[in-house]
């Protein structure tokens, strides 16, 4: 339940907040959450993956659209690879097998994406 709650956040903020970033050009004032999700997606791809779900490359799938929506080239886009890099690689660097405390972050993660991704979509889409 919770993962299908991030995916239909993850998608219905990509449609809500491509017009906001391109009618402001600059930073989007969601930039911080937008890299903390970005961060969550990295850590739910090697996460997911260890604990045995069977979801391929859903979570980087997530990311390239959030990356196709909002920065499609340039030093943003390489901010938002970088952070869902950190999330990816932190976890790697922790967890070689799939533990309790690793289903706990899980479990959090998907919250506190789905949060992000409402409140961004809540708070800038028109």
């Amino acid at each position: 339940m919770l993962k299908r709650t991030l995916t239909i956040a993850v998608v219905a903020l990509t449609v809500a907040i491509a017009p906001v970033r391109a009618i402001e050009g600059g930073p989007a004032a969601f930039d911080g959450d937008l890299m903390r999700l970005t961060e969550i997606l990295g850590a739910l791809q090697y996460l997911r993956t260890l604990c045995g779900a069977k979801e391929g490359q859903k979570w980087r799938n997530e990311m390239q659209a959030l990356l196709d929506a909002e920065a499609q080239s340039g030093d943003r886009r390489n901010r938002l690879m970088g952070s869902f890099n950190r999330g990816y690689r932190g976890f790697q660097q922790t967890y070689r097998t799939c533990t309790p405390a690793a289903d706990v972050v899980v479990r959090r993660y998907l919250e506190e994406g789905a949060k992000i991704s409402r409140e961004i979509t809540a708070r800038y889409s028109n």
